[in-house]
């Protein structure tokens, strides 16, 4: 029996499928720093679950630990380093909440364009001003431009065509083919999408190569009176110089995250945004609806049973992508639960070390397709144990690159 550790917030449905699955479940959402450290050490549980709760190289270190899961998108909040250094593999949930970060994200467009907020704070003083608020522009025939187009940003498109937007974007892995068969425009360089947008929404991950990736010349770049709305992460955003791009008159600006916001679920902010004229800020609540938050307990439960089941861990961010990989099996096979357990233990069998897999639900969710990178060859009496499975279809080996 395995033993999960939750320290945060996690959904009813996600702690009874944990249990159902066999583990021993201690929920203890107000566990953090040195309580949360103190709890690893002494009730040493396999898995530990967490959403903003920041976990540190001394809780990981000589630890019980083999799986930490982010119940979230990101990760920045985890030692990925201190982790990998320790064996323990850490997996996120990406894309479960996108519709709900999506339909913020249109919220503050929306705010923005109209003065939402500035109305009702005028209207709850008493002040009725018909006559500054009727002069908004209108999102119809407007094009929005997309930092980033991955699983949120493609909630963004059915969204934006519903209001008769046109969209471009920049998105440093999408092909021109992949931008037509989406029905969007693509920028060469993110300034060039930023003069061609009439609002700017960024969905990008916090990576080096991310941060502060917005900045002076971008700004510079945008149009006179656009928006730009921000809710993936702050530090993706050079601050200094989007005040600077506010205080001016040039854009107007909605933003989720930002920098210095506190991290808890309750405290103070003193930065420069809060009394900003011409800013719109949430509470970092994107993810924050009983929709995406079941979503996410759903995909940490799989997780957990993929895990348990395979050995396999679904969405892990810290691992090597397999350089040793040689071949690479194709099985399509019933989705069943312990169809892939088998196939692995065939594969252990075999001496066979998987490099990589990724497991393709079709619709309808009657069968599905497993790629399984391998440091070898499998033999054919390996292939012969997989295809005895009645739930095995068929099977296909592939030389990496050929």
């Amino acid at each position: 029996m395995m033993r999960v550790l939750i320290a945060d917030k996690f959904e009813d449905s996600g702690i009874d499928g944990l249990r159902k699955l066999g583990c021993e479940v201690d929920s203890e959402p107000g566990l953090a720093d040195d309580s949360l450290a103190e709890a690893i050490k002494q009730r040493k549980p396999e898995i530990l679950v967490v959403r903003s709760t920041k976990v540190t190289a001394n809780m990981v270190e000589d630890s019980s630990l083999s799986l930490i899961v982010r119940a979230g998108a990101g990760y920045n909040t985890i030692d990925v380093a201190a982790c990998s250094a320790n064996g323990i593999y850490v997996a996120n949930c990406p894309g479960k909440n996108g519709q709900a970060v999506a339909e913020l994200a249109f919220g503050l467009i929306l705010a923005l364009d109209r003065h939402i907020p500035d109305n009702v704070a005028d209207l709850r003083t008493g002040k009725w001003n018909k006559k500054a608020y009727s002069k908004a522009k209108g999102l119809y025939g407007a094009t929005l431009g997309l930092v980033g187009v991955g699983q949120i940003g493609q909630e963004m498109l059915p969204r934006a065509k519903a209001f008769g937007m046109n969209v471009v974007s920049y998105s440093r892995w999408m092909t021109p083919d992949v931008a037509a068969a989406l029905g969007i425009g693509q920028a060469n360089s993110l300034t060039e999408l930023a003069a061609q947008s009439d609002v700017v929404s960024v969905h990008v991950s916090l990576r080096p190569e991310t941060k502060a990736m917005l900045g002076s010349e971008f700004f510079g770049a945008m149009r006179p009176g656009s928006l730009f709305v921000n809710t993936s992460r702050g530090e993706v955003v050079d601050e200094p110089a989007l005040i600077e791009a506010v205080k001016s008159g040039k854009i107007r600006a909605g933003l989720d995250v930002f920098a210095d916001e506190p991290t808890g679920g309750e405290g103070t902010y003193s930065g420069p945004l809060k009394d900003l004229s011409g800013v719109y800020c949430t509470h970092h609540i994107g993810a924050s609806t009983d929709q995406a938050q079941e979503a996410v307990a759903a995909e940490t439960v799989r997780i957990v049973r993929e895990f348990i089941n395979t050995g396999f861990v679904p969405n892990v961010v810290n691992v090597q992508k397999g350089e040793t990989a040689s071949h690479l099996l194709v099985v399509r096979h019933r989705d069943k639960v312990g169809v892939l357990a088998g196939v692995l233990s065939a594969l252990k069998d075999d001496g066979a070390s998987v490099q990589e897999m990724e497991n393709i639900v079709l619709k309808g969710a009657q069968a599905a397709i497993a790629q399984i990178s391998l440091d070898k060859e499998p033999s054919p009496d390996c292939l012969v144990k997989v295809r005895m499975s009645e739930d095995v279809f068929a099977t296909n080996v592939l030389p990496v690159g050929g």
